[in-house]
Order: structure tokens, then C-alpha cells, then sequence
């Protein structure tokens, strides 16, 4: 194994070289049990791919992880040599990699049920799917997102909302342990006991502080859920928001809810009563008996004309089915802001800027409920950015040819027009391109100041620099 008595603290990033000798290469491929690859190998396009297609990579190697162990001697390696260190597992939060060593995570992906604790152990590239399945089998679940197909730690690192939140908080309150490599190449196990300044900021802070490799993860007895999605006519639009606005504030922190404004394509593998057509998307799921569910939701069913979903107890390995997130690999632009209102002037000005009489790019639109439990402080506390909104509004697009600039503009001129109702503040997952100011403003200033001085006291010479900016 290279020495990690190099002086990794103090190689200047400023001394990035792309030329790697091969006793440089020979040296990592003798110490590291998985595959290394460097440009030219043909498995190297396959090996970086992500979910995010927009996401390029030219890395300088790729270290495709075959253990906890691979992890440190990549990142000694690199270190060492003044090459920063990129993650990537599904890549559903990928960000360009140039210059960087690689490390892929998706062979890690072991799952343990502590049941007793409710409590997983969860390999850095695991999948909720992975961890799902595994805590079905015990009648648990995760705090686990809209699609189960996204990694369960980059998803979490962020904060992580999903359909138990309301109830019972963000993922990243319930992470109970991280296995943490950080930059002088040592693996950490990182507790509120061990070491509480970099469990604070780990959990919501991002993936700048190290490679975590593992973490443990409280589950909870929900089995099932009252759960589900309807699909209204354009000509419902207006009626179905104005119901939604004036629904929600009377609705417990068991029921999560949002609804999506969705200009579909014109595609034959769609049911026809969506097929190229803009609808509004209602989901809507409850912790709690069918009967309870569906009295809940009897107001919303009457808002306006259904033409096409379906609303019942599901397992909760089938709750994919609720939001009905693209599942393959896409190139895509994506933003986020947070409403501490959801108004009647809030609905008119969305519909004025993304409403079905609008010839514009096949953006998505969805408002999403947050209060409850994402509104209290986690204990112990974190660093995860967003509890003051009431709700999140989120406008994605896919950037196919020729849509590369108006994906993008049309998005950000929705945002601005909801400008007047937003509080300044963002969940960090829900964020796409931000730059250092934006993630500022995410976290406010006391948590983004300490997080910088946390992230100077750990990555001093910022190997960890594809993660959030903290403008350090």
C-alpha cells in the first residue's frame, strides 16, 4: 500500500498534474482489490455512466471499489499525488469529474437489518431498492424517496424527504453511525460521541468532508401505506391547485402529499388519456388505515375532472408507483426553491408562468408539501438546510437536442415568478447547478460558516471539491 505518511494535508491542489507515471498506475493497481481504469480502456464509459447523462467525466483513473479498503488506499493514493477525489454510485447527483480520481461505489452495496433496533447498515452503493427489500422482509421501512432506484447515501448526505418525512423527519435525522474516509486517508467511524463537529455537518453538509463507505440508518414499522396518484384534465388545472392550497394546511403530519404540473410526450407506451397531453398530477399517501386515507383525500378526488390513477394500500416496496419518477438514465436540468406560503395569488402567479394555455419546454412543475417533522430541529442537531419552508416547488426538464438553453430558461422564469413567496432558503437535494452563493443562502449563514470551518479542519487542501461548494 503507498504510504500514508506522504504529506496528504499539505499537497497544494494547485499542483494538479493529468500525468501519471505508470509506477503511479502500478502502485494503485497492486494495492486495490477492484478494477482500475484509466482513459482509453473500454470499460471506462460503461464504469462512469450515471443516471444523469448531463454529467461528464474525464477522470485522471477510475477506482472501481471492491471494499471499504479500496476507498482508503484510493484516496491516500490521490492525496498524495495533489489529484482531488470524486464519488459516484448511481450517479443521480452527478457532477462533472475532469481532473479527478474516480471512485465508483456500486459494488458496495451490502444491506444488514438489525431489527431488533430497526436499524440498517447500508453499504455506500446501495439503492433504497436495496434497502427496501431488505427491511420488508421485517415488516420496516426506510425513510427512502420518491424513486427507489437513487442511492440511499448521496440521498441522504443531502437531508432526504420522501413519504414518511412529514411524520417522521429527514433521513439525515436518523442517521445513527457513518464509516468515513476523509482526506488524510484515514477511515473514521463518525458518531454524535466520537466525533460531533463532523457528524453534524456530514449529515446535510454534503459529500465534501470524505468517501463515506457505510452509515446505519433507523427504520420504521410501515408496512404498508394508504397510498397513490390521480392524473386531472388541463381543463382542472386551475380548480385542483386552488383545492390543493386551501387542502393541505388541514391534513396530519401522516398524510404527505404534492402535485405536478406535467406536459407529457407524445409516446405510444403511455396510456392514452396522457399521451402528449398537459395534466395536473395529484400523489398523495397516509400513514394510517385505508378508511381514515381515503376521507382524507375525498376533497381532492371532487377538485376536478380525474382522467386517469388509481389510490389504495400498497406495500411499501411498491410505492415507486406514487410520484412515477422516470427510471432510465436521462439527461435533465433541475432546480429547487422553497414557499413559506402557498397562497391564492402563489397558485395564479404558477399558473401564469407554467399553466396549460402556455406553449413552453415539457418542464415538470411539482409543489410539495414539507412541515411537520421537516419543520423541528433534529436531535442530535444537523446541518440539514430547508426546515423553514412550508412547501418546495421543483422544475425539472429534459434536455434533449435543441432544448439544451430553453429547459433551463423556462425553469428559472417559473422560479422568478414565484420569486415573491420563496424564503431564500433551499433543500440542498433539490438544488441543481448551485453555485457557492446559492448554498450559502441555503444554509443561512451561522450553518454555512461553521460547515466551512469544519470542511478547513478536515479537507484542508479541498480533495473533496465535487461535492457542494462551500466556497472555500
Amino acid at each position: 500500500m503507498d504510504n500514508p505518511a506522504q504529506n496528504l494535508e499539505t499537497t497544494p491542489m494547485s499542483r494538479i498534474t493529468h500525468h501519471l507515471t505508470a509506477e503511479d498506475l502500478r502502485l494503485l493497481r497492486s494495492d486495490v482489490a477492484g478494477r482500475v481504469l484509466v482513459p482509453g480502456d473500454p470499460e471506462l464509459p460503461e464504469e462512469t455512466a450515471g443516471f444523469h447523462l448531463a454529467a461528464t467525466h474525464h477522470p485522471v483513473a477510475v477506482v472501481a471499489a471492491a471494499s471499504a479498503q479500496d476507498v482508503v488506499t484510493a484516496v491516500r493514493w490521490a492525496a498524495g499525488r495533489g489529484i482531488p477525489v470524486a464519488v459516484q454510485a448511481t450517479g443521480h447527483g452527478g457532477v462533472s469529474t475532469d481532473g479527478a480520481l474516480l471512485i465508483t461505489t456500486r459494488r458496495l452495496h451490502q444491506v444488514t437489518v438489525d431489527a431488533e433496533r430497526r436499524v440498517a447498515r447500508v453499504e455506500a452503493g446501495a439503492t433504497w431498492r436495496e434497502v427496501i427489500d431488505a427491511a420488508a422482509a421485517h415488516g420496516l421501512a426506510p425513510l427512502s424517496g420518491s424513486f427507489s432506484g437513487v442511492g440511499a447515501v448521496g440521498y441522504t448526505l443531502g437531508g432526504g424527504i420522501g413519504l414518511l418525512s412529514r411524520e417522521y423527519g429527514f433521513a439525515a435525522d436518523h442517521v445513527l453511525a457513518l464509516d468515513l474516509v476523509t482526506a488524510d486517508g484515514r477511515p473514521r467511524h463518525v458518531t454524535a460521541d466520537t466525533e460531533p463537529d463532523l457528524f453534524w455537518a456530514v449529515r446535510g453538509g454534503g459529500g465534501g468532508f470524505g468517501v463515506v463507505t457505510a452509515f446505519e440508518v433507523r427504520l420504521f414499522p410501515v408496512p404498508t401505506l394508504y397510498a397513490g396518484g390521480i392524473f386531472f384534465a388541463a381543463s382542472s388545472a386551475s380548480e385542483v391547485l386552488h383545492a390543493y392550497r386551501a387542502w393541505t394546511p388541514t391534513l396530519p403530519e401522516s398524510a404527505s402529499s404534492s402535485v405536478a404540473l406535467l406536459r407529457m410526450p407524445p409516446l405510444e407506451e403511455l396510456p392514452e388519456p396522457l399521451r402528449g397531453k398537459f395534466v395536473v398530477h395529484l400523489r398523495f399517501s397516509y400513514n394510517g388505515p385505508a378508511e381514515e386515507g381515503r376521507a382524507l383525500l375525498a376533497p381532492m378526488r371532487a377538485a376536478g375532472e380525474s382522467v386517469l390513477g388509481e389510490v389504495g394500500e400498497l406495500p411499501f416496496q411498491d410505492t415507486d408507483a406514487v410520484h412515477q419518477d422516470p427510471k432510465d438514465p436521462m439527461a435533465a436540468w433541475h432546480q429547487g426553491a422553497l414557499l413559506r406560503t402557498l397562497d391564492a395569488d402563489t397558485v395564479d402567479a404558477l399558473l401564469d408562468a407554467a399553466g396549460p394555455q402556455l406553449n413552453i419546454p415539457p418542464v415538470m412543475v411539482e409543489i410539495r408539501q414539507l412541515g411537520g417533522a421537516l419543520s423541528r430541529p433534529a436531535t442530535p442537531p444537523n446541518a440539514v438546510a430547508g426546515r423553514d419552508g412550508a412547501y418546495v416547488v421543483h422544475v425539472a426538464g429534459p434536455l434533449l437536442p435543441g432544448l439544451e438553453d430553453a429547459v433551463p430558461a423556462t425553469g428559472n422564469g417559473i422560479l422568478d415568478a414565484l420569486k415573491p413567496w420563496t424564503t431564500g432558503t433551499a433543500l440542498l437535494n433539490f438544488l441543481g447547478e448551485a453555485t457557492a452563493q446559492d448554498l450559502a443562502a441555503a444554509w443561512g449563514p451561522d450553518v454555512h460558516a461553521r460547515l466551512v470551518g469544519i470542511k478547513g479542519a478536515v479537507d484542508p487542501g479541498n480533495l473533496f471539491r465535487f461535492g457542494p461548494d462551500l466556497g472555500v
